[in-house]
């Protein structure tokens, strides 16, 4: 079985290095490099961002601001511009927070990829865990921004395909719909509650993960880059319906894992992996698995390449070398991806981490870190640079010092109790500072 899904994987590797060859060609400057020109189809941007209410309040106004706001190519210069800030604290700040968090998060999605191939090939953890971080890290240094979405396109494609076939091939498996609840129902009952066992503070810990979609920086990168305002609608239409069937059918996957088996797995992140195997053949499955390389690839490129705009752009650029040229920072973004990658393979090491905890500790980072400042940043005139510098600061430490702590309300993710303090305290250091001057606020009108 392994040699029909070896080759599957090399097949699809290849195609993913062969889109970061043609972006690279495409590449002309650091603009493309990390933003793709501005100029990215609505039909990628879709298959990379899925949260309605950010479609809705979010994507139209970030795109016209970010271009008003001193053609502003990252969220760090975004709020430095958009505040006319008298000092780089903000940008330094939110490059740190980007940094820091994307490193775990990034961490995480290696961890997956060690996980899938360890388990497809029987390859050691480290080893498994190094050969997934050397493909990523090969197209993204390539082709930038331009790499990372079309491969991202590609791999929602994929993606999408995976999770809708697998759980309707084992429910006809298993005999029908009407099987399926039979045999949860003699397995694990609690299975068909879907508020079995959840406290009212864990079912608002649960609700409180999609506030974290305001403030992902590598989500907000694709509003800022696709090629028009007027394309949203659409764009928006297609991402929803995408991620909404995609959802279902990833927890359509883990509930049919629960009847399939009959004991429960040694590792329950491994449910999509093993039911490939029982399923089908060794050419369909590797097709099959490659959705999961898919899933995880698509989402740490994206990472690492707003890392690195963080460290150029925002740090070595807008800190230290105000006039490095373009080129300087092209190449210096590309050193940064395999610096970025190194340090998140090396947490990654431990195969004691689990990928949602991981993912868990950074969402809730970014979405109180940048959520409220954000959101509040498009729609509210009275915003002022202390407000903002304020929220981020107060939502990064509540979800430090917060994800620290259990027992009793500490069990509530960290996400709400951060996302709540950060806009608290936009609100009131905002107040309490002067009025932002007039051309704030003209740029304000403007969008």
């Amino acid at each position: 079985m392994t040699t029909p899904i070896l080759a599957t994987f090399v097949f699809y590797l290849g195609v993913t290095l062969t889109l970061g060859f043609v972006a690279y060609r495409a590449t002309r400057n650091f603009l493309d490099y990390i933003l793709g020109g501005r100029r990215l189809g609505g039909a990628v941007t879709a298959l990379s961002a899925g949260a309605y209410l950010n479609w809705q309040f979010v994507a139209a106004r970030l795109r016209r601001y970010t271009e008003i706001a001193g053609n502003s190519l990252t969220i760090p210069e975004f709020l430095e511009n958009r505040f006319r800030a008298p000092s780089r604290a903000l940008r330094v700040l939110s490059a740190v927070v980007i940094l820091f968090f994307f490193t775990i998060y990034t961490s995480a999605g290696l961890v997956a990829g060690g996980i899938l191939f360890e388990s497809t090939f029987g390859l050691d953890y480290r080893t498994a865990l190094w050969i997934g971080t050397l493909v990523i890290v090969c197209y993204t240094f390539l082709g930038g921004f331009l790499a990372v979405s079309w491969t991202d396109f590609v791999q929602g494609s994929l993606m999408f395909v995976a999770l809708i076939v697998i759980p309707l091939v084992a429910i006809n498996d298993l005999g029908g719909w009407t099987a399926l609840l039979d045999s949860i129902a003699k397995v694990a009952p609690a299975h068909l509650d879907a508020f079995a066992g959840l406290s009212p503070l864990m079912i608002a810990s649960l609700m409180a993960w999609g506030l974290g979609y305001f403030g992902q920086p590598h989500i907000l990168a694709r509003f800022m880059a696709i090629r028009s305002v007027a394309q949203i609608p659409k764009t928006r239409l297609i991402g929803i319906w995408w991620m909404s069937l995609s959802l279902y059918g990833a927890v359509l996957t883990g509930v049919v894992a629960v009847a399939y088996f009959a004991t429960p797995l040694e590792n329950p992140e491994t449910a999509f992996i093993a039911l490939v195997g029982a399923l089908f053949n060794p050419w369909i499955a590797g097709c099959l698995l490659a959705a999961v390389l898919a899933a995880i690839m698509s989402t740490v490129d994206s990472q690492i390449l707003v890392s690195t705009s963080a460290l150029t752009q925002d740090l070595y650029k807008g800190f230290l070398r105000q006039h490095a040229s373009d080129r300087e920072l092209l190449w210096l973004g590309r050193v940064g991806v395999i610096v970025i990658a190194l340090i998140a393979g090396t947490i990654a090491l431990d195969p004691g981490n689990t990928v949602l905890g991981l993912v868990a500790y950074a969402w809730a980072g970014f979405g109180a870190g940048f959520g409220p400042v954000v959101i509040l940043s498009l729609l509210w005139p009275r915003m002022t640079y202390r407000g903002a510098f304020a929220g981020m600061a107060a939502g990064v430490v509540t979800v430090i010092l917060w994800a620290r702590l259990t027992g009793g309300v500490f069990d509530v993710y960290e996400i709400l109790t951060g996302f709540l303090t950060a806009a608290i305290a936009v609100f009131i250091v905002s107040l309490l500072d002067e009025p932002p001057p007039p051309s704030v606020r003209a740029d304000f009108e403007r969008v």
